[in-house]
């Protein structure tokens, strides 16, 4: 769809015209669910999040300026009411929260076994805790920076950064475990 189309499309959204939202919604739901269940790993969570960030989106539309994507406003959309779902699951569980002692020191080493396939990484990772599989998958499947992380997740720079490093550090472990059995 070109930009010229796009844009007919969204000015017929905010006028509330439901067969444009439904052919938005069409044309962007796929790619919003697989985020929101990157991030949450569950499927009925991430249709939730998906069919709420729609609504959200349809409900602000007016908000949308156009200096973005309406894909990349649409994904922050989904990002945070993913993340609001996983604090909910937090509050729900009431988990501890480890304190952060000091800046980790930047390791950019991810370099994993050659006979571990990327399916395989993406798994282990979601058995990681909610904390750090959130700044994992922001960093690493979807790009952000960690200043771009601290926002979104609401923490510290450095609280990002250390929450990646120790997911990191999990995920290798959780790799290791289930290459080599607990005594590697």
């Amino acid at each position: 769809m070109d930009s010229s189309a796009q844009h007919q499309l969204i000015e017929r959204c905010r006028q509330n015209n439901r067969s444009a939202q439904l052919r938005l919604y069409k044309q962007y739901c796929e790619g919003m669910f697989r985020i929101a269940y990157r991030l949450l790993d569950n499927v009925e969570d991430a249709e939730d999040v998906t069919q709420e960030a729609f609504i959200n989106a349809f409900q602000k539309i007016t908000q949308y300026r156009g200096e973005v994507t309406f894909g990349a406003w649409l994904k922050k959309i989904v990002i945070n009411k993913s993340l609001d779902a996983i604090k909910r699951k937090k509050k729900r569980r009431q988990l501890e929260q480890d304190s952060i002692a000091e800046a980790p020191v930047e390791d950019d080493d991810w370099e994993v076994e050659s006979n571990i396939s990327i399916e395989e990484i993406k798994k282990a990772m979601y058995t990681l805790p909610d904390k750090y599989r959130s700044v994992v998958m922001l960093y690493l499947i979807e790009g952000y920076a960690h200043e771009e992380i601290a926002q979104i997740l609401d923490i510290s720079v450095i609280a990002s950064r250390t929450q990646l490093m120790r997911g990191k550090q999990k995920l290798k472990t959780l790799l290791k475990q289930q290459y080599y059995g607990s005594g590697y």
